[in-house]
C-alpha cells in the first residue's frame, strides 16, 4: 500500500508499505519531517525529472555495515599506508554534495536535484548531516555524505574522481564510527561494491532497534 503524505507532519507503518520498499508519496523536505523519516528508515528518493511529488522508500529488508565490520582489502591497506589522500570531516559538505549530483546528473533516474540539495544543507546547517572527504594535495577527489541520527550513519550518496577515493571515505567513516560507539551505517541498497566490503542484509524490525537505541 502506498500512503498519500500532506502537510501534517506524519507518516505510516512502514510495514504497510510495498514490496519494493515504496510506502508513501507527497509531503515536504522540511528538517522535522526528514528527521522522522529517517528516524524509522524512512528515505526520499525519486527521479525529479519525472515526479513532482516525493517518493518515500522503507525496504523490510536493510543493507548495512556494521563499523567493525568493515572489510579492508589488501590494496586499500596498501592505498592507505602509502598516505597519497588525506581524509577530513565536514570540511566541504557543500562541494562533496555538490559533487554526488553533478556525476549523476544525466543520468535518467538522477534523484539529487535543487529540492533535495537544499534539504540536505538545511540538514547539516542543523547538524544532522555530514560529509566525509578524501583529497589529492588540496584537490577534492572523492566523498560521501549522509544524515548523522544518535549513533548512526545514514548513508546518501558517494563520489571518486580517483580510483578508490569513495571506498577510502567510507572506511574512514567506519573505522571513526567504531571508535566511537557508533552503531550502523544503512547503505539503504545493495550495490556489488558495499557488499565487497562488509554489507549485509538484515531484516527491518533488527534494524529499528538498533537505529532507535540512545
Amino acid at each position: 500500500m502506498v500512503f498519500a503524505l500532506d502537510s501534517t507532519l506524519w507518516f505510516p507503518d512502514p510495514h504497510l508499505g510495498e514490496p519494493d520498499g515504496l510506502l508513501a508519496v507527497g509531503g515536504d523536505l522540511s528538517v522535522d519531517r526528514m528527521l522522522l523519516a529517517y528516524s524509522y528508515g524512512i528515505f526520499p528518493w525519486y527521479s525529479f525529472r519525472y515526479n513532482r511529488k516525493i517518493l518515500w522508500y522503507c525496504p523490510m529488508e536493510r543493507f548495512v555495515i556494521f563499523p567493525e565490520e568493515v572489510h579492508v582489502s589488501h590494496s586499500m591497506r596498501s592505498l592507505i599506508n602509502k598516505g597519497t589522500y588525506n581524509v577530513t570531516f565536514n570540511q566541504q559538505f557543500d562541494d562533496v554534495l555538490k559533487h554526488c549530483s553533478r556525476l549523476r546528473i544525466k543520468e535518467e533516474g538522477a534523484w539529487l536535484g535543487v529540492d533535495m540539495i537544499k534539504a540536505y544543507r538545511k540538514m547539516h546547517e542543523q547538524g544532522f548531516a555530514a560529509s566525509v572527504e578524501v583529497w589529492q594535495s588540496d584537490r577534492l577527489v572523492g566523498g560521501l555524505y549522509g544524515v548523522t541520527i544518535g549513533r548512526c550513519f545514514f548513508g546518501e550518496s558517494m563520489f571518486s574522481l580517483v580510483p578508490s577515493a569513495s571506498k577510502l571515505a567510507l572506511i574512514f567513516l567506519a573505522h571513526y564510527m567504531h571508535e566511537h560507539e557508533g552503531l550502523l551505517i544503512d547503505c539503504q541498497f545493495e550495490t556489488a561494491h558495499l557488499r565487497s566490503m562488509g554489507g549485509r542484509f538484515i531484516p527491518y524490525d533488527d534494524y529499528l532497534k538498533i537505529i532507535q537505541q540512545e
